[in-house]
């Protein structure tokens, strides 16, 4: 079995005047949440075995305080710049071509896309919304990502900051 983990970048800071989308910055709330949530896969021997990650600044900073809490090498954080505000059928195309034989892959993207994508992805339950920071994980039976299909993950289970069942 393989094992796919969506995660929406932690709260990040209101778009200020003049600045970018692209470049909002992870506010107090979401640097600490990042680490909680990296900690809480740790303990459950939930290590990726890759990292895809959006480049906008609020996901990236995101992904990076996961791969430091997780100690993944550098080399297994990869940015792709298809996953900036993804739809549901980009979000499978960059699974598809990117994830190759990795039994563990980590995509760090944005909604509204990533709680579509979780949503269609799941053969097992509906998703509504994923808050900041949540952690939607699912196993498939796939020889390769690039069989990925949609209503094929199984074992869904989502987790997210306010989420106490797992304090």
């Amino acid at each position: 079995m393989r094992r796919l983990t969506l995660l929406r970048h932690a709260k990040t800071e209101t778009q200020h005047s003049g600045q970018e989308d692209w470049d909002r910055v992870l506010e107090p709330r979401g640097q600490k949440d990042a680490p909680e949530m990296a900690r809480r896969l740790r303990e459950r021997k939930l290590k990726p075995d890759l990292v895809i990650t959006s480049p906008a600044v609020r996901a990236l900073s995101t992904a990076q305080i996961f791969a430091r809490e997780l100690h993944l090498p550098a080399s297994k954080l990869l940015q792709d710049e298809r996953l900036y505000l993804a739809s549901p059928k980009v979000l499978k195309e960059v699974i598809r071509e990117l994830g190759g034989h990795v039994n563990h892959l980590m995509i760090v993207g944005h909604n509204p896309g990533l709680t579509e994508f979780a949503d269609r992805i799941s053969a097992e339950r509906e998703i509504d919304n994923m808050p900041t920071c949540a952690i939607y994980t699912l196993e498939f039976d796939l020889a390769s990502w690039s069989e990925l299909d949609w209503d094929s993950g199984v074992n869904a289970e989502l987790d997210y900051p306010k989420n106490c069942s797992t304090c």
